[in-house]
């Protein structure tokens, strides 16, 4: 199982391997990153290569349910790009980070969502800080996704590059629905917790014949899942309060999803989910603030994917200067139950205000404008693309990296 235990909690720090790296000395290890107030820590993992100057920073931060050890197939692989350093962060709340109480003071719905939001981004930035990292490219996958573009915004002027993999929250009308796709029986969290890995993995060329979303109702989602939604009741709830049956519950879930593994990877998979969703409850709470019932959001990425990369940032002696765009990087694996059309608009949107900024653009403006937007298919993978498929899923990142260095030497 390499590299799934370099994640998990008994592991408290990873030197460099024994035997001789063919790609470079590195260093992995495991470290607990203080923040301000009480109980506020966040679970890093890091791949630092030794003698080399250090070029780039990549933060992957995880989705809904999982935690930094689900990326274990991409650590090594990625990490052999001469001078980059990965990092790989558990959100505040998640995975194996301290757990605060989760609590949410605004009154105002759309107030609450912010402030849900913040509570993981206002933590990645303090992280940011105590690691003194200027600017980096960061990858989300799906909830991730979602809250690496609150970030890009909140905090302009960090990111060189912004990689979402099979984002969550980015449609905005809930009745959209692929007119290509057979018509789903379950919300797309059901799906994350019933689709089994055979039915992600297979061909199927879906997407190839994606067609543009019609209006057709989406059939309605149990009343059970709503109430318990609605009254913030998680299924790690569930699994806590179940005690013993408590592995028996997760196994069918982890057993089916990763079915595709060795026997021995399966096996360590689910018994560092089940570890993950044994812990007290946290940072889950957010996700009834963030999304409504079948994983659409309150405040839709669509609504303003367009402000990524277009803020303006006051700088410390008080003046002012506006982003000049950033590279956006939307992925998704080519039988992904979250719908690739929320990518294609985004991607037109931020193409759009690339062409906007640049009609008011000065020749210097024009010079340092950086802003794209593209849509990657990952062959042979579902929602979990970076675990379905990650030869390919590898590639495209390391490819994506290298494109940032050479855009940046070109500047130079």
């Amino acid at each position: 199982m390499p590299h799934l235990r370099e994640a998990n909690d008994s592991i408290t720090n990873i030197d460099t391997p024994e035997r001789p790296d063919p790609y470079g000395t590195r260093v992995w290890r495991r470290t607990m990153v203080h923040l301000s107030g009480k109980n506020r820590a966040l679970n890093e993992v890091t791949v630092e290569r030794v003698g080399e100057k250090e070029e780039d920073a990549l933060v992957m931060i995880h989705g809904y349910g999982a935690g930094l050890g689900f990326f274990y197939k991409n650590f090594e692989p990625i990490s052999r790009m001469k001078g980059l350093k990965l990092y790989a962060l558990d959100m505040l709340g998640c995975g194996n980070s301290s757990r605060p109480a989760f609590k949410i003071h605004a009154k105002k719905k759309e107030d609450q969502v912010m402030e849900a939001e913040g509570w993981f981004v206002d933590a990645l930035e303090e992280w940011r800080k105590a690691r003194k990292l200027e600017q980096f490219t960061l990858l989300g996958h799906s909830l991730g996704g979602y809250l690496a573009v609150s970030y890009a915004i909140k905090y302009p002027g960090r990111l060189k590059k912004l990689i979402l993999a099979s984002p969550v929250g980015i449609p905005s009308d809930p009745y959209a629905v692929n007119a290509s796709m057979p018509e789903p029986n379950t919300s797309t969290i059901q799906n994350e917790i019933i689709q089994d890995q055979q039915s992600t993995t297979d061909q199927n060329g879906t997407l190839k014949k994606h067609k543009p979303a019609s209006n057709v109702l989406r059939r309605p989602l149990p009343g059970w899942f709503v109430w318990l939604w609605d009254q913030n009741i998680s299924p790690f709830s569930i699994v806590r309060m179940s005690g013993p049956l408590g592995p028996r519950f997760v196994s069918g879930w982890s057993f089916r999803r990763f079915n595709h593994l060795p026997q021995a990877e399966s096996q360590a998979l689910h018994d560092y989910s089940f570890s993950i969703f044994k812990q007290k409850g946290s940072g889950e709470y957010a996700l009834a603030y963030i999304l409504a019932p079948g994983a659409y959001a309150r405040r839709p990425v669509i609504d303003r994917i367009q402000e990524v990369g277009r803020q303006t940032i006051t700088k410390p002696d008080g003046t002012t200067v506006k982003e000049n765009g950033i590279p956006v990087v939307f992925m998704y694996g080519e039988n992904d139950w979250m719908d690739v059309a929320g990518g294609l608009a985004s991607e037109e949107k931020l193409k759009e205000a690339r062409q906007k900024a640049l009609e008011n653009a000065t020749e210097e403006e024009k010079k340092r404008e950086n802003g794209s937007a593209k849509v990657l298919l990952v062959p042979k993978a579902g929602h979990h693309l970076y675990l379905d498929n990650p030869e390919v899923f590898n590639d495209m990142i390391r490819k994506e990296l290298e494109d940032t260095r050479k855009s940046e030497q070109k500047k130079q």
